[in-house]
């Protein structure tokens, strides 16, 4: 525990608290920083350690990124947590997916071109759950669940911390790229935001209006709450007489988060997190043609669309998420006691749409040819309970000072898949492929799919650290954690700074990691439609353990391993300046992937099961290849009196490889590895993000105006298309987008934003359409491809 006054000084050497808080009044500042009563001081949590200690971006052993949220929520040009992270965080990533079904409507998180499920996301310090939802297609994340970053209302959060490192012996399972702590406001007082804006095109309109209020409970406790409303409309960037629909999806969220403590006596405190996100989305799928194109006939009906049609898959989504808690000190140690509940859920409802084998027995039996147009295709859903006791005490006397933590947690998962009506999947006129059968766009989960499965785990772990003298730090952990489905693992971590001078630190980590197969890889079972080259084929995915799986000699689903090095230094050169540099490499073996497409051409094995099937190919999740991602993350602040005015300068830069070292095919594929990892997917793995990131801010306050530019650079991509080698590559070119925003304080309590993102209306680079994952020139690769967006912005506090 320390005075604000004191994490002042401590954040604004950090990266983003010198860009972000120097431009804040005091007061402001003492808002932002959690002050939540004249008398309390709170502990500020860090992620990646467990000791309460006064510690910045240029002090920690490890990199962390500390971002503090208020002038971002007040100001900030985008309206969801998942963009806001991508446009100022350079090893984080989150590219807004079109044409990949429900993966259009999340905005998973990730962290050093890894994969979403391979980073860890907490709030408050307590595990998040991830979604329902396994992505299948699209360009980011195949294969990947993750944390829905957009479930969390951005004027609700404090800060948020990036450890850029594995961390899965300090919290467990999913921490291999590293971990992001959502630090919840509780704050006094109370404030609101409306804002509004739309592409250059004139679509895409956005529709914001959020309010945040504490209260004071007692003498020193308090309870924030925090509610939202954000619509987001559709863009469209297909301009070639298509039905198909190319842009954001349609979405609503209504939010509500509770999130406060209660003193409980002298040593004692209560503390609780509660949100609640309903959410409403609609994606529009490939378009069909109509009667007379070239397209198949049979996926259509004369009667109801002669002209065409695109198919809106719809999802209604419930996020719930729970902390309640409690804190308080027995003697030296301190205790810490509480109970995690998570949940998402997501049910799909196909619109605009029909059932083509209906509509062609309606038409053989003499009628017109219909079918609904609208149907219940089922869904899945995810719930998590975490319990958590943990506790610390810091020896004064030891060393330099030593901090012991220990603890144990015990987690309980579910997932189901529940089957949609018998139009959404039925095949009535006994044609079987070419998308003839269940609802076009997205078919039905059928009664086959169905499940509802679950496990649990148990966890202990010891944490050190230690002030060996006043210039060397030591920090270790070691984990054991068992799994009910898998078995248990060990993981461990070392790390320790050396203060080669007054300005200078020296730090350098390892650490061995694992992720759990999530449930959602080892039981997801569909059969659907994909378009290959403007072909419809369809595909079954297999859930790990089925008929498919067991035919093909596929092995139960096991952890991931990893091994992970940082090695860096930072540096002060001046009380308003501070650089870091960190190297890092982490290797991952037995990783987790989405197989190729397996059929009775290249695999005649699982012919006559797919013929029974009544698909044409399969592909499933296996532990298969062996990676290793390798980069360099630079960050660099400065602030600075110009003119007379504040000007705060910040660059973050992230370099990233990630390859493929080894293919590891069961036994029963040998030989078969160019399908169980084609080149197509292999580059999904290595290039699904940039292989380079840059942000460069200018924040400048002169009286009552704030002037802020952001450049912001993407690198090269390379990715496969379906016709394979020796077809050339799709090369996305590096590119540099720009934002500008003013910001004008009518008073201290009330400011006005205006501002626009990508001025300069930078797109991917155009392929052709027919190799494309979204089947259109430009792919959601790198920023997406809307173009230019204004945005206005209006916050007063009361």
């Amino acid at each position: 525990m320390f005075q604000p006054s004191t994490l002042r000084k401590a954040i604004l050497l950090s990266l983003y608290g010198s860009a972000a808080l120097a431009v804040m009044s005091p007061a402001a500042f003492a808002q932002s920083a959690g002050t939540v009563a004249k008398d309390e001081i709170q502990t500020v949590n860090v992620v990646g350690s467990r000791r309460a200690a006064n510690t910045s971006a240029t002090e920690t052993v490890v990199p962390v990124d500390f971002i503090p949220m208020t002038k971002i929520a007040e100001q900030g040009g985008q309206f969801d947590l998942a963009q806001t992270l991508t446009y100022i965080s350079p090893s984080f990533n989150s590219t807004r997916q079109t044409g990949a079904d429900g993966a259009d409507l999340i905005d998973s998180a990730a962290l050093r071109g890894l994969g979403s499920d391979q980073t860890l996301v907490l709030m408050n310090g307590k595990r998040r759950h991830t979604t329902a939802l396994v992505n299948i297609f699209g360009a980011r994340n195949r294969g990947n669940t993750g944390t829905d970053m957009n479930a969390i209302p951005l004027l609700a959060i404090k800060n948020v911390q990036v450890l850029r490192h594995g961390a899965a012996a300090q919290y467990g399972s999913d921490a291999i790229a590293g971990v992001i702590n959502i630090d919840m406001k509780k704050s006094l007082g109370c404030e609101t935001v409306v804002g509004a804006g739309q592409y250059s095109e004139g679509d895409g309109r956005n529709y914001l209006g959020s309010a945040y209020c504490g209260v004071q409970v007692g003498d020193k406790g308090v309870i924030g709450i925090t509610a939202e409303v954000l619509n987001r409309g559709r863009s469209n960037r297909e301009v070639d007489n298509s039905p198909r629909i190319i842009g954001d999806s349609l979405v609503k969220n209504r939010t509500l988060y509770v999130n406060g403590e209660i003193p409980t006596g002298a040593a004692g405190r209560v503390y609780f997190t509660a949100g609640v996100q309903d959410r409403y989305g609609s994606s529009a799928a490939w378009g069909r043609g109509g009667i007379g194109s070239d397209d198949i006939p049979s996926k259509n009906s004369a009667a109801m669309y002669p002209d065409g049609f695109a198919p809106f898959i719809n999802a209604d989504v419930d996020d719930r998420f729970g902390t309640i808690g409690y804190r308080t000190r027995a003697g030296e140690w301190n205790a810490d006691l509480s109970q995690t509940y998570g949940f998402n859920k997501m049910v799909y409802n196909i619109s605009n749409t029909l059932n083509a084998s209906i509509a062609n027995k309606d038409l053989l039996a003499g009628g017109k040819g219909i079918s609904p147009s609208q149907f219940n295709a089922g869904g899945f859903e995810f719930e998590q309970l975490t319990t958590n006791a943990d506790v610390s005490r810091f020896y004064g006397d030891i060393l330099g000072g030593l901090n012991v933590a220990l603890g144990a947690e015990y987690r309980k998962e579910n997932y189901k898949i529940f089957a949609g009506e018998p139009g959404s999947y039925n095949d009535v006129d006994g044609l079987g492929f070419g998308g003839n059968a269940g609802s076009q766009g997205f078919p039905g989960f059928q009664p086959s799919d169905a499940t509802d499965k679950g496990r649990h785990s148990s966890a202990a772990y010891l944490d050190l650290e230690a002030d060996v003298t006043d210039r060397i730090k030591l920090q270790g952990a070691v984990r054991y954690e068992k799994f009910s489905d898998f078995g248990s693992t060990v993981t461990g971590k070392v790390a320790g700074s050396f203060r080669l001078a007054d300005a200078v630190l020296l730090r350098g980590s390892a650490s061995t990691g694992f992720r759990a197969p999530s449930l959602q890889q080892v039981y997801f079972s569909s059969t659907f439609t994909d378009f290959v080259g403007g072909v419809a084929k369809d595909v079954v995915f297999a859930p790990n353990g089925g008929n498919v799986t067991n035919a093909a000699g596929i092995p139960k689903l096991k952890e991931e391993k990893s091994k992970s090095f940082t090695l860096g230094t930072t540096w002060t050169p001046t009380a308003s300046t501070s650089v870091t540099a960190d190297l890092y490499r982490i290797d991952i073996d037995d990783r987790i992937v989405l197989s190729g497409r397996f059929d009775s051409d290249n695999y005649p094995a699982l012919g006559d099961i797919l013929l029974n099937l009544g698909v044409a190919s399969a592909q499933f999740f296996v532990n298969s290849i062996d990676t290793r991602t390798q980069g360099l993350d630079v960050t660099v602040a400065n602030k600075s009196d110009v003119m007379g005015g504040k000007l705060n300068t910040f660059l973050a830069l992230n370099f990233s490889t990630t390859d493929v070292t080894n293919i590891k095919a069961p036994p029963s594929l040998a030989g078969f590895e160019d399908v169980l990892l084609s080149e197509r997917e292999r580059l999904f793995i290595e290039q699904g993000g940039p292989r380079r990131k840059a942000t460069l801010g200018f924040d400048y306050t002169l009286g009552k105006v704030n002037t802020e530019l952001k450049i912001i650079h993407f690198g090269p991509q390379s990715l496969g298309t379906f016709s394979g080698p020796p077809t050339p590559l799709m090369k996305y070119e590096a590119k540099t987008s720009a934002d500008l925003a003013f910001t004008y304080a009518f008073t201290p309590k009330t400011k006005f934003t205006i501002g626009a993102a990508n001025i300069f209306n930078v797109k991917p680079t155009a392929h052709d359409p027919n190799e494309t994952d979204n089947g259109f020139k430009y792919e959601s690769v790198q920023f997406g491809l809307n173009g230019t967006s204004y945005f206005a912005r209006m916050w007063h506090k009361f």
